[in-house]
């Protein structure tokens, strides 16, 4: 799932470690989640979205996949 994360991130001005801190999670996860490489749970995917008051939706793009 791609999604604009660190483009958000930047733009607030905060670093991935504090993006973290907020959002309890490990830098990792943080850096996990900005290359698409770990989707978040529903409830990390809310806290995200609540803190960038925006919707899920306009921070995650979902792209079905092929069949």
């Amino acid at each position: 799932m791609k999604n604009r994360l660190e483009e958000l991130r930047r733009q607030h001005d905060i670093t991935q470690e504090e993006l973290a801190r907020i959002l309890e999670v490990s830098r990792q996860t943080v850096s996990s989640l900005e290359k698409g490489r770990y989707n978040p749970s529903i409830q990390l995917a809310f806290k995200i979205a609540r803190y960038f008051h925006m919707t899920i939706e306009e921070i995650f793009i979902y792209e079905e996949e092929s069949v």
